[in-house]
């Protein structure tokens, strides 16, 4: 779910959370010394956190899927559930997993402490845990995800490029982070604060729940009541569904300002090519899902991940966990073609339809 391309190299890092495990859980689950082999008759189970987001249900799960039937022959069951922005349903769905004694559990936690308890009890259980995009707390075996700091900073150097010679101390933005029980967002803020922070004044800044378009909107709404719209430079949004929300707001104000995102969701990718939202960041979702079914294939059938997972990163309640950390892209209307439509994302006819058909014409998106 959010120019000219700018990949920027996820190398080797250590991610520190805030600390709140326990001693029972202060070392990852060991990703293949005790487990025993496996053919490819293996179960999956398959947990992403919400749907309002369109990459969960769009990219992420079919992607998963595919590659781990491709790696099975075809002979992996896959059980799936989205917990729909609910923690305590993704707490249940874990339950589940666990009494249908999946090998593997792939998880995009909601909230990455509540859910420590759960992935405890699925090591329990002899489960092994993959903590796919956000790194849940609790004994997690493996890890992947994109650099997330390096998002940030790619949103705030885009943001800046975007403000040209406006781009001083005095110029104000709004900043619209994401939730405050994603590990991911503290991240991408702490990466975009890193380029903002003395170059603009930061005016109003908010951690928006549930990464909601709704909360983004209202509270981009009483930012602008507050400081004046003609007063508002630039927002910085975490991601591209809030930045929808954040330019209605800015529509209705009479106003137009540079707007950043992330995911390159159809709609964001839209607003890219009409000028509305000035650019995303495309995360290369096949790399990643591909990367996690591996993962999970791997730690089900008792081998070894070094070949997989070139670095490691730790959280509060486990250390050293095998991890890969896929590269990012600043996208914006002059690399479409070069990412979303080349990696098979969009076609240009699904970005070009409609209302967008004379857009595209104009940058010369075909």
């Amino acid at each position: 779910m959010r120019r000219a391309a700018v990949a920027v190299a996820a190398g080797a890092m250590a991610v520190s959370l805030a600390a709140c495990g326990s001693a029972k859980n202060s070392g990852n689950s060991d990703s293949s010394s005790s487990a025993p082999k496996k053919g490819d008759d293996i179960k999956v189970g398959l947990l992403l956190p919400e749907n309002k987001t369109a990459r969960y249900e769009k990219f992420d799960r079919p992607l998963i899927e595919k590659k781990i039937k491709e790696l099975t022959n075809n002979k992996a069951e896959i059980q799936y559930n989205n917990a729909r922005q609910d923690a305590n349903l993704q707490a249940q769905q874990v339950d589940t997993m666990i009494t249908n004694k999946v090998d593997v559990l792939i998880v995009d936690a909601v909230d990455a402490k509540a859910i420590q308890n759960s992935i405890q009890k699925a090591a329990d259980a002899g489960i092994k845990v993959v903590a796919y995009d956000r790194l849940a707390e609790g004994p997690i075996s493996a890890y992947t995800s994109f650099d997330n700091v390096e998002v940030g900073k790619t949103q705030g150097e885009a943001l800046l490029k975007a403000l040209g010679s406006k781009a001083t101390k005095a110029t104000k933005i709004v900043m619209v982070n994401g939730s405050v029980t994603d590990p991911n967002a503290k991240q991408f803020k702490e990466g975009a604060h890193s380029v903002l922070d003395g170059k603009v004044t930061i005016a109003k800044e908010y951690d928006t729940p549930e990464w909601s378009a709704d909360n983004a909107n209202s509270e981009v709404e009483t930012a602008l009541s507050s400081l004046g719209a003609k007063n508002v430079a630039g927002v910085y949004s975490a991601n591209d569904s809030m930045a929808g929300g954040i330019i209605t707001a800015l529509k209705a104000a009479g106003v137009t300002v540079p707007v950043t995102g992330q995911d390159a969701e159809l709609a964001g990718v839209q607003r890219i090519v009409t000028g509305e939202q000035y650019m995303s960041v495309y995360k290369s979702y096949p790399e990643e899902a591909a990367t996690a079914a591996e993962m999970a294939v791997a730690l089900a059938k008792g081998e070894s991940l070094d070949s997989i997972a070139k670095t490691k990163v730790s959280s509060g309640s486990a250390k050293d966990i095998p991890s890969t950390l896929v590269p990012v892209v600043s996208l914006t209307k002059d690399n479409i073609t070069d990412t979303v439509i080349k990696q098979g994302i969009y076609t240009a006819a699904e970005i070009c339809s409609g209302k967008y058909k004379a857009a595209c014409d104009k940058i010369g998106l075909k």
